[in-house]
């Protein structure tokens, strides 16, 4: 069962939708590879597209909802989408970025998201003169055949030109099994298991949308939330007995803030495993979030390109703290210097790691990316860090990140890590920017919690308390809202790039 907000549909029902959507897909003549895109919010559509998708053999391209009509328009082109599902609501946003001859199906948006993005009524049906995806469904034959599966090409963020297709090759007999197996490792997902599992991230995600997908080939209760809020997470933890969460850092750090009574007030002892990943987690957030919780918290580190080959448990976070984990069955993780030696223990150095368990990839047209993302038969994905003497995995930076002020090297996510802790900082954002005596030096910017009230030197003396003075930054900027990448993340080069123009280096 599929649960969203009052709603619910039973995997039978469920089933004989997508069976219906895949007997649909094919009478509209796509060739099998072609993807079918679909810009969806978490709703019943997106089980139903995927799995119709994959059973034809045509991989499902997840867009980002917050892109608009150039950003689609692109994404669409270069992945050669013949379909696009869209929810009704996003239709605005995109106008006039939809190539010619592109089949368009729109889902209406349903009430739980409406409320939970504060949608107006009247953008939420379908427009007349569009196919409705439900309508469309319905009127369907279900598909008789065996059905085929196909991986989903997620394109990566785009931050050192445009966004690149992640395209898996066929996954191998002996392969499926072993990625369900790893599945089962990091994740915590397991058939039979009688789990239910809340979804709480947007499953254009990779992360999620593969957490997600899990959950439903395993069999289990799903509650999807429309929108992340602490407060109703823990809501519906306790209504409906979840067992299962896949969470991200920020999470920890908004639930970590609820006051105290607000904690209290709800029963979370259904909880077994709780994974997270997509971004480094400080440690005394990780600890704070296991004294709440129990050791039920886990980490993954991978990436769309790598899958998942490192995991650690709570009981291994609290001996190595900071650590993301070290590598698991079918997991290899190598640390590089930048003349293509071997770094040794606690040598920082480029990541470079692969699962097996999952089929290799291309960049979709873009050959010689992907050979430059190889070495060894290993994926780097830009990834600083090192490992130690007991192969636990500690990360540094991003490599495009790291700023050298005065021949020294800092890593901002340190910066970063602390600063989140700071009361009245919702995110921020800390890169290197020119400077005439050290070359670089650190600027950190700054989106506040609503009504906070914070300066510029309040955020220096905080750090000085955490960190060395030379890691404390010298310019300090707020922002309302801070740009943000097609993932989701904090688009550090549209805030680092004004501050280059003109200059070779860091930022050029």
């Amino acid at each position: 069962m599929i649960i969203s907000g009052e709603r619910r549909i039973d995997y039978p029902d469920l089933h004989a939708r997508i069976r219906r959507a895949a007997a649909g897909f094919s009478a509209l003549g796509g060739r099998q590879g072609t993807p079918v895109a679909m810009m969806l919010r978490n709703d019943f559509a997106l089980f139903e597209v995927v799995a119709a998708s994959a059973a034809l053999g045509r991989p499902v391209v997840p867009i980002n909802w917050h892109l608009k009509a150039a950003e689609v328009r692109y994404i669409l082109a270069d992945s050669g989408a013949d379909i696009l599902i869209c929810h009704a609501d996003l239709l605005p946003q995109i106008s006039g970025g939809l190539p010619d001859g592109l089949t368009l199906m729109v889902v209406p948006t349903p009430p739980e998201i409406a409320t939970a993005f504060d949608i107006r009524a009247a953008l939420t049906g379908v427009p007349d003169g569009l196919t409705d995806w439900n309508k469309w469904r319905d009127s369907q034959a279900e598909l008789s055949r065996p059905p085929l599966r196909s991986a989903p090409m997620f394109y990566t963020s785009g931050t050192t030109g445009m966004p690149k297709g992640v395209r898996r090759m066929p996954m191998r007999p002996d392969q499926v099994a072993a990625s369900e197996r790893v599945g089962a490792i990091a994740y915590g997902v397991k058939p039979n298991e009688d789990q239910v599992v809340l979804i709480n991230g947007p499953m254009y995600h990779s992360a999620p949308h593969s957490y997600g997908m899990l959950a439903y080939r395993s069999g289990c209760t799903i509650v999807l939330e429309a929108r992340f809020d602490p407060e109703e997470l823990l809501q519906l933890v306790e209504r409906h007995r979840v067992t299962n969460m896949h969470m991200v850092p920020t999470m920890f750090v908004r639930l970590l803030r609820l006051p105290d009574v607000v904690k209290r007030r709800h029963d979370l002892s259904s909880l077994r495993f709780v994974v997270h990943g997509a971004a480094p987690c400080p440690p005394d957030v990780k600890k704070a979030m296991i004294d709440w919780w129990g050791p039920v918290i886990n980490e993954y580190f991978g990436s769309t390109e790598t899958g998942i080959p490192v995991w650690h448990s709570a009981e291994e976070a609290l001996k190595k703290p900071g650590t993301v984990g070290r590598a698991i069955e079918g997991g290899t993780v190598k640390i590089f210097r930048a003349d293509g030696s071997p770094c040794g223990v606690n040598e920082p150095g480029e990541i470079y790691m692969r699962q097996v368990s999952v089929p290799d990839f291309d960049y979709h047209g873009k050959a010689e990316a992907r050979a430059e993302a190889g070495r060894d038969g290993l994926v780097s994905v830009g990834d600083v860090g090192y490992l130690d003497e007991d192969g636990y995995l500690f990360l540094c930076d991003r490599k495009r990140d790291m700023v050298i002020s005065g021949g020294v090297n800092i890593y901002p996510a340190e910066i970063e890590n602390a600063l989140i802790g700071m009361p009245g900082v919702r995110d921020c954002a800390v890169f290197g920017i020119p400077d005439a005596e050290f070359g670089e030096r650190l600027c950190a910017y700054i989106e506040p919690e609503p009504g906070a009230e914070l300066s510029a030197g309040a955020v220096q003396s905080f750090l000085r308390e955490r960190l060395a003075n030379f890691k404390v930054p010298k310019d300090v900027e707020f922002r309302d809202a801070l740009p943000r990448e097609a993932t989701g993340k904090i688009f550090k080069r549209k805030l680092r790039e004004p501050y280059w123009a003109g200059h070779a280096g860091a930022g050029a």
